[in-house]
């Protein structure tokens, strides 16, 4: 089995990775060692209670009783046009709902404005490189992450991939958007429906006979699976911006982790998980991440799909571009493990994005580049959103069943 010190390797390594989500085998329970002191708390030196052990009881209560009640199809409705922050809640909702998304839906005491407002800065100058590593990187991870991708395949978002990742991609739209937890924005919206979400999944996933036989896992999205994936898109994305040499202030740094450390409350996290700092950040993703790495028969069915929206997409170029920035992002080892070819292009990639890295970096201080930039990124992910949700809008809704290929 690769080891712990050389999976590391596997994420940190640009363009020489030699061997990218929240789904595989976590540490066991008497190798977690996460301390109360490394979280957003930063307080309490005694171990907390390992992360494996620990769901999101709040939510699954709730979630249950509508489930018992009948009453799953009702909400997903009247919750269809609940979409910014300060909104109020619709009518009708019923009240242990409504008493938990009105709790739920308060930011946390430690919130700080002003690193958010820098972490919008940030998004404008650093929106190409976290749009490719959210994809390319992040996502095509998850593929290699045997628990996410097991509780993906075999769950409903696993019927319909092209909607399954139309939401996530949501997700990655609304956190980078200027007030996205404020009253203009949609993350606070875009959070709760999706820990609503996963509290379905877990209602739901265990009664599949497949996903049972196929996993370790008596319940789905533990608290420490969603620090998997947490690690997969803000620890990751943090160390390859290092790799590429991306210029990175400290402000920026705090400003990029505190947008996830709020992210991570409002999808459920306990405080006591949240990483505090980027050093606990990079201990916990060793503890926690790196041993998960690995090929499953589902994680290479679903990398299949998510490369063959490219061809859906653009029947030119995107697919070939793809598999190279998905080498060139986690490398040869875990590009073998998704079957993915290697392209003329792939040399191109390599050599190529260090230069438009320095190009683009260079070019940061002229007058209206960020926002210019801004401008691009923006036109693209709206395209992105538009293809993914089939020019709909994108509603992220609870399942009401299991994946029914396999029932």
């Amino acid at each position: 089995m690769t080891s712990t010190l050389s999976r590391r390797g596997l994420l940190l390594g640009g363009s020489a990775l030699g061997a990218v989500g929240a789904f595989g085998f976590v540490a066991p329970a008497h190798a977690w060692a996460w301390k109360g002191k490394q979280s957003v708390r930063g307080r309490g030196k005694r171990v907390v209670a390992p992360a494996d052990q620990v769901w999101d009881p709040a939510s699954d209560e709730v979630v249950r009783a509508l489930f018992e009640r009948g009453e799953v199809d009702l909400v997903n409705d009247l919750l269809a046009d609940w979409t910014h922050n300060s909104q109020p809640l619709p009518p009708g909702l019923p009240s242990d709902l409504r008493e938990f998304l009105e709790e739920a839906r308060q930011l946390p005491a430690w919130v700080d404005p002003a690193k958010l407002d820098t972490a919008f800065d940030f998004y404008e100058r650093r929106g190409t490189y976290l749009g490719v590593l959210y994809g390319m990187g992040s996502g095509m991870m998850s593929c290699v992450i045997p628990r996410e991708a097991k509780a993906v395949y075999y769950s409903a978002g696993g019927a319909d991939m092209k909607d399954r990742i139309a939401k996530t991609a949501k997700l990655g739209y609304d956190i980078g958007h200027h007030d996205a937890f404020g009253p203009q924005g949609q993350m606070v919206v875009t959070c709760l429906k999706t820990r609503l979400t996963h509290s379905a999944v877990r209602y739901l996933l265990p009664a599949s006979g497949h996903w049972k036989g196929s996993t370790d896992e008596s319940l789905p999205i533990s608290q420490a699976d969603m620090l998997v994936t947490w690690h997969s898109l803000a620890t990751f994305c943090m160390n390859k911006m290092d790799v590429w040499n991306v210029p990175m202030p400290d402000a920026d740094r705090d400003a990029f982790l505190h947008l996830w450390q709020v992210t991570a409350h409002m999808l459920g996290i306990k405080d006591v998980y949240i990483p505090g700092t980027w050093d606990s950040a990079n201990a916990q993703s060793k503890m926690l991440l790196d041993p998960v790495l690995a090929p499953s028969t589902e994680g290479k069915e679903l990398a299949k799909v998510l490369l063959n929206l490219a061809a859906e997409y653009d029947q030119g170029l995107s697919k070939p571009m793809m598999h190279s920035f998905t080498r060139y992002c986690l490398g040869d080892q875990i590009a073998g493990w998704l079957d993915v070819p290697r392209e003329p292009s792939d040399m191109m990639v390599k050599m190529g994005w260090p230069p438009f890295v320095a190009f683009r970096e260079g070019t940061m201080l002229m007058p209206g580049a960020p926002k210019g930039y801004w401008a691009m990124d923006e036109m693209l992910r709206l395209m992105v959103l538009f293809f993914l949700g089939e020019g709909r809008t994108i509603n992220i809704t609870m399942p009401t069943g299991n994946n029914p290929h396999y029932s």
